[in-house]
């Protein structure tokens, strides 16, 4: 006897809101269920599940560690689906549907609005998602089936490794030192690293990774002095321009240097990246568009 699929598409769906808003009610709202409707089904996962999936609060639910597992599985689930129906919509009718595209903050300063403004005025029918983040949680988004294509990089420490996602290379990025106009060093064309060792630095590097400062510094025979941990790019003008310390700015981010700092090149002991567009195993014909476009973008 062929036996029955546990988990159907409604029912995930419904997992995954009920999750998302915290609440059977407020689920019920979103999917035009009532809220006894929503408890049944709840109730009949997790009998098919074979336990509990969500504790029952005083004020709304929250998943168990089964809940957490199976959610996870829903949303892969859930996000190809999606993205299958986006897929079959461009086929079918040309580039239609949306597109879910992941970048890093600096690349949003100018890379990516650029590619994409052009990408807007070629394929109008397509409905362009923008989502930020660090190029490591955008990998692991996409492997999920979470984006289409995404703009990452090697910046502040090596990508994770993601066996199933391509790179096409975009950009190799210079990395420029962002000090305050009164800075004793911001005359200079050329800033030697060395001279800058007793200078404390503004990053956010991820915790217990290498960095590429860290590698510069020691190649120029020190190591960089303890660091305040500031993440957002305001927050590091802010802190450079008010004395507080210096901090490496990405050349493709040139244009977001507020006027009251200067960038300077460290020369030859500059730290550089490397710009990527990632692409899921099997991307769409649109995703694969914004990345000719973006490699366009960047070369110019």
């Amino acid at each position: 006897m062929r036996r029955r699929n546990v988990f159907d598409v409604e029912a995930l769906r419904l997992l995954d809101t009920v999750a998302r808003t915290g609440s059977f009610t407020a689920a019920a709202a979103r999917l035009n269920y009532t809220q006894s409707a929503v408890s049944r089904r709840i109730a009949a996962l997790e009998h098919r599940a074979g336990g509990p999936l969500f504790e029952r609060l005083p004020r709304g639910v929250r998943l168990t560690p089964a809940g957490e597992a199976l959610h996870h599985h829903a949303q892969v689930v859930l996000n190809r689906l999606t993205r299958a129906e986006e897929e079959l919509a461009g086929i079918h009718g040309g580039y239609r549907g949306r597109l879910r595209v992941g970048a890093f903050a600096t690349a949003n300063v100018a890379l990516v609005p650029n590619a994409l403004r052009a990408f807007r005025a070629d394929f109008p029918e397509v409905e362009l998602v923008p989502i930020e983040g660090p190029s490591g949680s955008l990998l692991r988004r996409m492997r999920e089936g979470g984006l289409d294509v995404a703009v990452v990089s090697d910046y502040p420490s090596e990508l994770p490794y993601e066996e199933e996602i391509g790179l096409v290379e975009l950009a190799d990025d210079e990395l420029f030192v962002a000090l305050p106009r009164d800075h004793r060093l911001a005359a200079e064309e050329i800033v030697d690293l060395r001279e800058l060792r007793e200078e404390t630095w503004i990053e956010a590097p991820p915790p217990g990774r290498a960095t590429a400062l860290a590698a510069a510094c020691a190649r120029a025979g020190f190591a960089p002095r303890a660091t305040v941990r500031i993440g957002e790019w305001t927050g590091k003008f802010g802190f450079v321009a008010a004395g507080l310390g210096v901090t490496l700015v990405p050349a493709i981010a040139a244009y977001a240097v507020p006027s009251d700092l200067v960038l300077r090149s460290l020369g030859d002991l500059a730290p550089r990246r490397t710009v990527y567009a990632a692409l899921p195993p099997a991307p769409l014909a649109a995703a694969r568009a914004l990345v000719r476009l973006l490699a366009r973008k960047a070369g110019q």
